[in-house]
């Protein structure tokens, strides 16, 4: 299963988007990270190894509902940073 486990403070949550045995406890011991979500940045901040979730799903892995949704957004180019002289 590939799915969403909450790290971060009370109140600040972060994800990590983690492969896990699906009877697994939330934040139990996962197989791998495949990524990372963060709610509270404007805009939502999401990084994912697509490749590597391509690799689990191809070998039976299933997606929970959020981390389907989050997959489904057209990933983004990271901003390049531009010098002003």
């Amino acid at each position: 299963m590939i799915r969403l486990a909450r790290v971060g403070a009370r109140k600040q949550p972060h994800y990590r988007v983690v492969v896990i045995e699906k009877d697994r406890a939330r934040n139990g011991r996962s197989i791998e990270v495949v990524g990372t979500y963060n709610p509270r940045s404007t805009p939502a901040q999401i990084e994912l190894k697509r490749d590597r979730i391509a690799y689990w799903t191809g070998n039976g892995a299933q997606l929970s509902d959020r981390v389907g949704k989050l997959l489904a957004k057209p990933s983004e180019a990271p901003v390049e940073a531009t010098a002003v002289s």
